[in-house]
């Protein structure tokens, strides 16, 4: 071991040891970025694409519901469009749908 250190510092550990914590530096934020990336906001390899794992949705959407409500007559077309205006402001619009002429 001294004949790898004499060049540096006269027998001392020499400037290679500073590569011991710069090493173990990147893999704790190796390691911190890769759960942030995945696990931290429930996209683990183990679940869907939607974020959830599988089987936790609390349901369908609430646009599939309105229309399928509308489609089995439960509302009527006013209800319908208002309600639906409502998710849109709440969830944002992803299209804009015209209204029909009364």
């Amino acid at each position: 071991m001294d004949v790898l250190a004499t060049p540096w510092s006269d027998g001392g550990p020499g400037p290679w040891i500073l590569f011991f914590p710069l090493f173990w530096a990147v893999v704790v934020i190796g390691v911190i970025t890769l759960l942030r990336r995945t696990v931290w906001r429930g996209r683990g390899p183990w679940q869907g694409p939607g974020g959830a794992a599988d089987g936790a949705h609390a349901g369908p959407s609430p646009l599939s519901v309105l229309g399928r409500r509308f489609a089995s007559g439960e509302i009527d077309e006013d209800e319908y469009w208002r309600r639906l205006s409502v998710l849109e402001e709440q969830f944002g619009a992803r299209g804009k749908r015209k209204r029909g002429a009364e």
